[in-house]
């Protein structure tokens, strides 16, 4: 079966509030029009999810839910992570691990540095230094499990970002 794995960095956040806490922090004005643009992308390419999962800081939730409006996702099935919060590699690797494998298509909305290190580590034909805000990596694998996620060859056929021309 073919399985999509979509990586999705929270977009532009706010630093108005010096004193927020780093979990707190919403989105900023660009952020907060970047995330439905960037939605309206994927779902223009017909990048659609099946699963949305997030991290439960406040700009990471934001993101989640302005994607999901837009690509038509129900953002009361968004599934939220905390431990997807400032998480190394692995973790992405364990959530896609219990995704139930009669869904093909997962998004995974989260932070840096675990996001861009995350997405070198899809295919040796791809890299980033840095994962933008409101960036999105796109691969495609042949699996019979999402078990089988390490294990299988996987090709990023997208990466977009929202000052990326298009």
């Amino acid at each position: 079966m073919e399985r999509t794995v979509v990586i999705i960095r929270h977009a532009k956040s706010s630093w108005a509030n010096p004193l927020q806490s780093d979990f707190e922090r919403p989105l900023n004005e660009r952020g907060e029009k970047d995330a439905p643009m960037m939605g309206e992308r994927l779902k223009k390419l017909n990048v659609v999810p099946e699963l949305i999962v997030a991290s439960t800081a406040k700009r990471a939730k934001l993101t989640a839910k302005k994607i999901a409006k837009a690509v038509g996702y129900n953002e009361d099935k968004i599934q939220w992570e905390e431990k997807l919060y400032h998480c190394i590699p692995q973790v992405f690797e364990e959530i896609l691990y219990e995704v139930d494998d009669k869904i093909a298509s997962v998004f995974i909305v989260a932070h840096n540095p675990g996001i861009t290190s995350f997405a070198n580590q899809l295919s040796s034909s791809f890299s980033i230094d840095n994962m933008p805000t409101c960036g999105i990596v796109v691969a495609k694998m042949e699996a019979k499990h999402w078990s089988d996620f390490n294990s299988v060859d996987k090709k990023v056929y997208l990466f977009e970002y929202p000052k990326k021309e298009i």
